[in-house]
């Protein structure tokens, strides 16, 4: 079910950032009248009518996981949050948002499989949803490798014995789900570019460094960011809650117009681009490091999965030249998510089966490392995690403030 779900998810997703993009280019001055718009429709709707189905959804599964027996399903992990996540997602590519939709599809599976819990009464509830998130991510990067090291770092943040069974029977279930509808591809192509001189070591280490950096920046201003927006809505009246989306919706489609639409919705062609060695633009990254932030921080459902890897991607290619574009490009997703997220396991592994880049293993592990290295200089805390705090705050009110809703990857 979690693969079956994922698969439709992901051709949702796929029609209606190509909608945009395609109406947009018929149009250039349309994401200046709806962008703004489906900004506030959105977090209007995460707000009033699906609370707990803002941002990535990562956050969300991991708190459901702390969360006494039948709260979870209750407050984070319904199916009406389950669909209306799926649907308000849609609705931010469908009007140019910098968002993904594999964090997202993370609190789906979470949400599908604890439906089993209450159906069949079992009692391992946490299991369960460890199992649907790594059931999610591995469908939705067609990645199974990805999805039970990402249950294992970012999830649980520890080996559990008595899981490791279950997640991985899901896991293969959802796989071979995705791989009997969709076939066997990897995400991003495929590159054979690799590390030979020692000119490449040295890129290695510059991308792990930068991306760390850059990746440690962006964690640190999203965290910021929605604790500023929180208190800015906070302290005066209603309105601003309208008002904040719409600025934010203006700032993203001026983006995205100045830079012909290249960072609006996933990012994906310009990731796999620059990994088949088309380097985008030098300001590429830039603009999609921005135009990712100001989403992330607006209240929309949405991950930053993809947009970072885009991020990343752009980054290693800018600094490894058009001649290495597509090693820098691959080392730079490694270095930057790895500073994101801060689990340099999940962002090698998720990185070399994407890209089928298997030459590149011990390369991959170093950019990854020295990017946790470098992000933990600007960022104390794992993002997830720390905004997963927000959802187990006692008061029900908690989902409506940007804060929570500020984990969009």
């Amino acid at each position: 079910m979690v693969g079956g779900v994922s698969i439709a998810f992901a051709k949702l997703a796929d029609w209606a950032q190509n909608t945009f993009l395609t109406a947009s280019h018929n149009f250039w001055a349309l994401p200046l009248l709806l962008t703004p718009a489906g900004f506030v429709l959105s977090a209007w709707a995460a707000r009033e009518l699906f609370p707990g189905a803002q941002g990535s959804g990562i956050p969300q599964a991991i708190a459901a996981r702390q969360m006494p027996r039948g709260m979870a399903l209750q407050r984070l992990l319904s199916l009406k949050i389950c669909f209306g996540k799926i649907g308000l997602t849609v609705l931010g590519l469908l009007t140019g948002a910098s968002v993904g939709r594999e964090g997202p599809t993370v609190q789906v599976g979470a949400a599908l499989m604890l439906q089993v819990s209450r159906i069949e009464s079992l009692a391992n509830e946490s299991g369960l949803i460890l199992a649907g998130s790594a059931a999610g991510i591995a469908a939705a990067f067609n990645a199974p490798l990805a999805g039970v090291v990402f249950a294992i770092e970012e999830m649980s943040r520890s080996f559990e014995v008595r899981t490791n069974g279950l997640v991985l029977t899901t896991v293969i279930i959802s796989g071979l789900v995705s791989l009997g509808v969709t076939g066997n591809y990897t995400y991003f192509g495929i590159t054979h570019a690799a590390v030979v001189h020692p000119r490449d070591w040295l890129l290695t280490v510059a991308c792990g460094g930068l991306g760390g950096l850059a990746g440690g920046a962006f964690s640190r201003l999203m965290l910021e960011g929605s604790r500023f927006a929180s208190r800015w809505i906070a302290a005066h009246d209603s309105r601003r809650r309208f008002i904040f989306p719409l600025l934010c919706g203006l700032v993203v489609a001026g983006i995205g117009v100045a830079t012909h639409g290249a960072t609006f919705g996933t990012g994906y062609a310009q990731a796999r681009a620059a990994v088949e060695g088309h380097a985008p633009g030098w300001d590429f990254w830039l603009a999609k490091f921005a135009a990712t932030l100001v989403t992330a921080i607006s209240g929309l459902p949405g991950g930053i999965f993809a947009p970072s890897l885009a991020v990343g991607a752009g980054l290693g290619a800018w600094i490894a030249g058009a001649s290495g574009a597509s090693l820098g490009a691959v080392l730079g997703m490694a270095g930057y998510f790895a500073g994101v997220v801060q689990s340099p396991m999940t962002a090698f592994v998720i990185i070399m089966e994407m890209t089928g880049n298997h030459a590149n293993v011990i390369p991959l592990m170093l950019a990854s490392m020295l990017g946790l290295g470098a992000s933990k200089l600007i960022a104390r805390e794992p993002l997830y995690h720390a905004l997963s705090h927000n959802f187990l705050r006692p008061s029900a009110d908690t989902a409506d403030r940007p804060s929570a809703t500020a984990q969009t990857p």
